[in-house]
């Protein structure tokens, strides 16, 4: 059976996300790229649209996700999710959001867009302006006078399985000599 006939038999044919009857294709949520049950949802023109260009959408449109996040479909709710996530600044919007709920994978594949991060919320970057990530490798690119230890990490020194501190993107936090410190991110390269 082809995907498309599939993806109508599971839909009723009609668009898995607003409903609508006409103009329906088979759309494939990415990150995937290509075509299967799992990783496709069967979807009308203006939500086909609305997804792939953000500077067509009509929030008006998307408070149908208010029924179709519920669906037990993993690419309907991963386009649920990220759609809710776009129009995160309409009130109904955050609500629906703090109402679902996806599995940990699911949420890994909603989020591999991009979607879901606040672009104003600084991000940890290192001397080189690499992005640093909890859980990370870095090495100290001076020697650092440890307060409070009584003793200086050397330059060189591997500082593994880091941690952010996230109220202030210019410090980690690391081990160092079996010392738990702060490390400001300038004086650290990722390797």
């Amino acid at each position: 059976m082809s995907v498309l006939k599939s993806l109508q038999d599971r839909s009723q044919s009609s668009c898995e996300l607003c409903g609508a009857k006409e103009q329906l294709s088979v759309y494939t949520v990415p990150p995937a790229t290509s075509e299967g049950i799992d990783d496709s949802l069967l979807a009308c023109a203006t939500c086909i649209e609305q997804m792939s260009d953000s500077d067509t959408i009509d929030a008006n449109h998307w408070r149908c996700l208010n029924d179709s996040m519920w669906s037990e479909h993993q690419a309907v709710k991963v386009m649920a999710w990220r759609m809710l996530n776009r129009l995160r600044g309409e009130g109904w919007s955050q609500d629906l959001l703090d109402m679902m709920y996806l599995e940990e994978d699911e949420l890994k594949i909603a989020k591999a867009m991009g979607d879901g991060e606040d672009p104003d919320k600084p991000k940890h970057r290192d001397s080189n302006g690499a992005e640093l990530k909890d859980g990370d490798s870095v090495v100290l690119i001076k020697d650092l006078n440890v307060k409070g230890a009584n003793f200086t990490a050397k330059r060189g020194t591997a500082v593994r399985r880091i941690s952010l501190v996230h109220d202030n993107p210019e410090h980690i936090e690391g081990k160092v000599d079996g010392q738990h410190i702060v490390i400001l991110t300038k004086y650290v390269k990722k390797s």
